[in-house]
């Protein structure tokens, strides 16, 4: 167990929330990984991805956690209060969806529905930070133009030529959203998977997402062992 206190709290969309977490000591893991994380003494925890990298974290001291938040503006009863300052526990770190320590394939693209963007963050930021970074792609898939997390940030990259950064929205009304609407499609995969022998893809989201996606990447070519997938949703789990 790691002891660790909340350090600051941004809106990353309407219905979620960044939590900076400034850690007692370093903690060691891999882009992908998840935590459990609880107030100190609720006797409850939940499984996050986190969304940094590892190098970052090192060197900042902080994890970043991206959290949905229900009605009554917690993310439940593990986190009753998300006030700065705040002294949490936190285990693990937990997961198999890793970010290869070596990567052997010159591109990567990364799809995410919703919250499925966190682990991909991480890895996105392990990937640019490498000493020959891969040519990286993200896929985004949101209910409603608000809800693109780190949209500023990926947008950026994008903006610098560093990754090809494609989104669509699958609930939006609003007239003036200009971009894709729907799931994402084949079209939208072949248009940034140009070499499918040399492109590791990593898909996390919702059941949906994980079961469509990997489908429609490997008729355009994907081998399979090139496909790795997380489902992401969890209930509040009690440790003790």
């Amino acid at each position: 167990m790691l002891s660790a206190v909340i350090d600051r709290v941004s809106h990353a969309t309407p219905r979620s929330v960044l939590l900076q977490i400034a850690l007692s000591r370093p903690l060691a893991f891999s882009a992908g990984q998840a935590v459990l994380i609880g107030a100190t003494a609720t006797g409850l925890k939940r499984p996050y991805s986190i969304a940094v990298g590892p190098h970052e974290a090192a060197r900042s001291g902080h994890l970043e956690l991206l959290m949905g938040l229900g009605e009554d503006g917690s993310p439940g009863p593990h986190l009753p209060s998300l006030a700065v300052g705040t002294s949490v526990e936190l285990d693990g770190p937990i997961g198999s969806f890793l970010y290869p320590g070596r990567l052997t394939e010159p591109a990567v693209l990364f799809v995410a529905g919703g919250s499925g963007i966190a682990p991909l963050r991480a890895m996105l930021h392990e990937a640019l930070g490498a000493p020959e970074a891969p040519e990286v792609s993200v896929v985004y898939s949101a209910r409603t133009a608000e809800e693109f997390a780190f949209d500023d940030e990926l947008t950026r990259l994008a903006g610098q030529g560093r990754i090809r950064y494609e989104k669509t929205v699958t609930r939006e009304t609003r007239r003036m959203w200009q971009g894709s609407r729907g799931r994402i499609s084949r079209a939208q995969l072949e248009a940034v998977v140009a070499r499918p022998n040399d492109t590791l893809c990593f898909v996390c989201g919702p059941e949906a997402l994980v079961h469509e996606v990997p489908r429609m990447l490997g008729e355009i070519g994907v081998r399979p062992d090139r496909i790795r997938v997380e489902e992401w949703a969890a209930p509040p789990t009690a440790t003790r």
